[in-house]
């Protein structure tokens, strides 16, 4: 099977359209969202994992003016557009969309997710609260992935500036 990547970047429209077609033929979607700036194992575990949430997977990712207002001005590493490419590479991603506001409630609203996953780091508690309403409007299943222990982007960024 040839999956082109920049055939599952979509826009917010076209996301929302495919989203409709998987629940026509009675798939579950798994979101989850996240900067995703250097990839790296703990990335592609998390999303492999959480892909056996469900059907399909459709990844939301920080724009890189919103990676710069949660990160600080040199973040991103990785241009969005690269990050999106890397993540719709993956097998377990079927689908990528950025989004450019600091939550994805709007997103959240429109797709309609069944399964939402979050990093280990999260708790109900410690959701965004409006993103959170978002998702139990939708009837989502709310989902938490332990982290693999040694791998962030911050400490690989740490680890090149050392050396």
């Amino acid at each position: 099977m040839n999956r082109d990547p920049n055939t599952l970047i979509m826009t917010l429209e076209q996301a929302v359209k495919w989203r409709q077609e998987l629940r026509a033929v009675g798939f579950k979607l798994v979101i989850t969202n996240g900067c995703f700036d250097i990839l790296h194992r703990g990335h592609a575990e998390y999303l492999h994992r959480s892909k056996a949430f469900g059907d399909a997977q459709l990844v939301l990712i920080n724009t890189d003016a919103s990676v710069r207002a949660l990160k600080g001005p040199t973040r991103p590493v990785i241009d969005e557009y690269s990050r999106a490419y890397m993540l719709a590479a993956l097998e377990s991603v079927d689908a990528v969309v950025m989004f450019s506001n600091p939550q994805c409630t709007e997103e959240f609203r429109r797709l309609q997710p069944d399964i939402y996953v979050k990093g280990g780091d999260y708790t109900l508690d410690t959701l965004n609260q409006e993103e959170r309403a978002a998702l139990q409007e939708a009837g989502a299943d709310i989902r938490f992935i332990k982290f693999i222990d040694g791998f962030s982007t911050t400490d690989i960024i740490r680890k090149i500036q050392s050396e």
